[in-house]
């Protein structure tokens, strides 16, 4: 459960504060995956891309280093 406290009646800075941990523990991403049905051929298909996503960021940074 994500929490934020408001200190002084600062709404503005707790909504700021609360939207940076719900980006942090992917809550949007869940949400927006939940919207609409999502066929098992279509989950392999989005797996395997963000799975290639990950490889291809990894041998870049791999490839800064060097």
């Amino acid at each position: 459960m994500i929490t934020v406290q408001v200190h002084a009646g600062n709404y503005e800075q707790a909504m700021r504060n609360l939207k940076r941990k719900m980006q942090r523990e992917l809550v949007y991403r869940a949400m927006k995956m939940r919207r609409y049905h999502e066929t098992e051929s279509e989950k392999r298909v989005r797996k395997a891309e963000e799975s290639e996503r990950r490889r291809r960021k990894l041998e870049r940074k791999r490839m800064m280093e060097s």
